[in-house]
């Protein structure tokens, strides 16, 4: 099991939840949400979409209504199993 770093006060509502469930997946190594920030437009419900690739794994957005957090996640899967994953974990 991965190893999520819990270290901000305030997240993505829902987004803690769906984390837990992506870190009992294999080949990732660790979790960290990262950055909260304002966004034009809003989305529906809980959104989660692999951004950019970082050293050792990629970053995702989370989005829920005007709201949007960075999520860096360490792992040995490509960019597109990563989405795959995440897409069977929100639906």
């Amino acid at each position: 099991m991965a190893r999520l770093v819990i270290t901000h006060s305030t997240y993505v509502e829902g987004l803690i939840p769906l984390l837990r469930r992506l870190a009992t997946l294999p080949d990732i190594d660790t979790i960290t949400p990262a950055v909260i920030s304002r966004v034009k437009g809003r989305s529906i419900g809980l959104r989660l979409r692999v951004s950019s690739p970082i050293t050792g794994g990629h970053k995702l957005l989370a989005r829920r209504g005007s709201t949007a957090q960075e999520v860096f996640v360490v792992t040995r899967l490509s960019r597109d199993q990563l989405q795959e994953a995440v897409d069977r974990l929100t639906n």
